[in-house]
This record gives C-alpha cells, structure tokens and sequence, in this order.
C-alpha cells in the first residue's frame, strides 16, 4: 500500500480520456502535478489538458503498462479496460486507485450485486438468467441488464411483454425487478488510502425518456432527514464493503413505498457530481485526486444549492459540434458552461454541461431549464 508520495513531481496516470478525465486532469494540474493520459482518441477531450497522451485502447496490455509504469499513481476515468494486466501491476506493488479488483468486480452488475446482497445492503429483487424461461421468471414488466460493459442506458432494456423477447438482450445478462421509483438518487462517496470515508450531498437525477441518459442533476434532493440519513449510510457502507479507495457514484432508488434501494455503483467521477465543480468547498474531481494520492479529504460542504443539465448533441446532426445560443444562456445568473472539446458531436451524445446556482434550488432548476432551452449543441451535417 502506497502512502508516501513526492507531491511537487507527483505524477498521475489516468486511464481515459473523456471529460471526466479532462476536468481530472484541470484539477491535477491546479495541484501542479505531472499528467499523463491512455486513450485510443487523438485530440480526446483530456488531452487537451494534459502533459502527455499515450495513444491506445483500454484493452492494449502494453500501452496500459506504460501509463502505470510511467507514473506514480494510476488512476480511472472508465471501468471498461484490460483488469489482468492491471491486477498484475497492482501485485507487483504499483500503485493503482481504486485496485484492478475493485474495478474487475464492478465490470461485472450481477457479481457487484450479489456481493451487495451478501453484506445485506438493499437491492432490487434479480436474478441470473441463462434462458428464455428465466427472463419470464419474474413475470413483466421486468428490467433486463447486461452483466457487463453497459453505461449510460445502453446495456438495459425494459420488457414491457412477452411479445418483446425477440428484442431482449443476447449477451450474459440478469433480470431485476421493475422497481417502482418515486424518485432516482445518487451519492458520491469518497474513500483514501488510510480508510478515511465521506459522502457528498445527496442529489436528485432526472433522465431523459429517449435514452435514459442523465439529463438533470439536482442538488440537494428534496427528501426527508430521515431518509437522508439512511441514504448516507448505506451508499457509505457500500464503499466499506468494496474497500474502494477513490471516488464512487452510487445510484439508488427510493421507491413509493419508502424503501431504498442501490441500484448501481460506479469506480470513478460520476455524471451526479458534475455540480461539485461549482457547489461544493472539494469537487469530485479534486477529491479523488487527493484520496488516491493519500491527501486527506476535502470538505464536502455545499455552498450552494445547484442544478446541472447535460448538455446532448441534439438528434438530426452529427459532424463538427455548433453551440447554439450560448449567448444568451450565459446572461442567466450563476450560470456556469462546460464544452468538453470532443471534435464531433453524434445525436444524444454528451458534449458538455450547465451548473447553474441559487438560493432555492427551484429557483436553480427554473434557471436550468430556461437555459436547456436556448442551448443546443447542433453539428455541422444533418443526419
């Protein structure tokens, strides 16, 4: 276990290099430390911002052990890479956060939920299907999820029926029961390399229907104290049981009856905590740098209340991205535009994203709205 660490050359190696790894990176480099990136992408959005690109995919066992051999800690903007050379790396001692295992199990929805069952944190009834005959086993409506490589809504698809069988995923997958959802939350929780553990404020996440991608963050969540103290601890337990050191997205529903539920947890910055950068005294970002270096936490105190909306390219265009209305979004107060630099935009695709604050966070999400009205990110074809 790494705990020393020379900060004034400290250099960090991020696997990924979206915007996740870009924002990583900003914040790094606000530290002064040294960055270096692995990503398959030229010109990808964290390499923009960094002090070298190594060009390759998350798969590519040698360019992965370039990045970790080349830096004093490896860290991850995405859990969807090579874990068996990475376990081995980790064995041979270098320091990677938050460990290939952790990443290896999370990879994996079902076998992240059975470890989550087996310490008794809350989780919506499933179960592993291997045939026609187990996906009806829960009767329908009911959710089946890929056990692997699904983000961002794809890797999931409600059967409304049976008539929808021949639509079902064909890869490995799980079924789950059709919660139902009074609202959808999500804590983000980090964890260094000492064991110390903090949550942020909980937040409120809206989806889009179309994709079931994310769209709106709100932040605080109107809940209960009651509940906001059950949802902290177990999101908090959650990362005691994994031992994960970094920062973690956990999903949760809380459902009409009163219940809570994890739904899912990711190993890295999460898309909920995109308002930190703005409304909280540590962002995500900065926190999981300091957690897997073994700097103490920072405070996790909202300043604020927020709203964050995603900023998709919109559907019909694709090609070189054109921000429409900029302009006149930013003349809303407390507003804050964040365009990632990918160097073309596809329908759906996120692009970049608005923090707006205020007093009331419905005062922060009426700002939002008006201002996910006039800003559009169109492309330079129609498709």
């Amino acid at each position: 276990m790494h705990t020393d660490f020379n900060y004034s050359g400290l250099k960090l190696g991020i696997i990924g290099g979206g915007q996740l790894g870009k924002i990583m990176s900003q914040k790094a480099k606000k530290m002064g430390f040294h960055v270096t990136i692995l990503d398959p992408t030229y010109n990808c959005p964290a390499a923009q911002v960094s002090d070298k690109h190594i060009m390759g995919g998350f798969h590519d066992k040698e360019k992965l052990e370039q990045l970790v051999q080349e830096s004093d800690v490896t860290t991850f903007e995405i859990e969807h890479v090579d874990t068996a050379i990475l376990k081995t790396l980790y064995n041979d001692g270098h320091a990677i956060y938050p460990s290939p295992y952790v990443i290896e199990l999370i990879q994996d929805k079902y076998e992240q939920k059975k470890l989550l069952d087996a310490h008794g944190i809350p989780v919506p009834a499933y179960q592993s299907v291997h045939s026609e005959e187990e996906l009806c086993s829960f009767g329908f409506p009911v959710i089946q999820k890929a056990k692997r490589e699904g983000y961002d809504g794809k890797g999931v698809m409600l059967l409304r029926s049976p008539d929808m069988l021949s639509e079902r995923i064909q890869s490995d997958s799980f079924i789950e029961e059709l919660v139902d959802i009074e609202k959808e939350l999500a804590v983000i929780v980090a964890r260094n390399i000492e064991g110390q553990i903090t949550s942020y404020p909980i937040v409120e996440m809206l989806f889009d229907d179309r994709t079931n991608i994310c769209d709106i963050v709100m932040a605080p969540a109107a809940i209960s104290e009651a509940f906001e103290t059950e949802v902290t601890k177990i999101a908090v337990r959650c990362i005691e049981v994994l031992e994960g050191v970094g920062i973690f997205g956990v999903e949760l529903f809380l459902t009409k009856s009163g219940e809570v539920l994890v739904n899912e947890i990711a190993p890295r910055p999460h898309n909920s905590g995109h308002y930190t950068v703005e409304a909280c005294a540590t962002s995500q970002f900065e926190q999981l740098i300091r957690a897997v270096t073994n700097l103490p936490l920072g405070s996790t105190k909202l300043l604020s209340p927020a709203v964050m909306v995603n900023l998709l390219g919109e559907a019909g265009y694709g090609g070189e991205p054109v921000i429409e209305g900029i302009h006149d979004a930013l003349e809303i107060p407390e507003l804050s535009f964040h365009f990632y630099g990918k160097t073309y935009t596809k329908p759906f695709r996120k692009m970049g994203h608005i923090t707006v604050l205020d007093d009331h966070v419905e005062d922060a999400l009426k700002k939002a709205m008006k201002a996910k009205s006039i800003l559009k990110i169109t492309g330079s074809k129609t498709i």
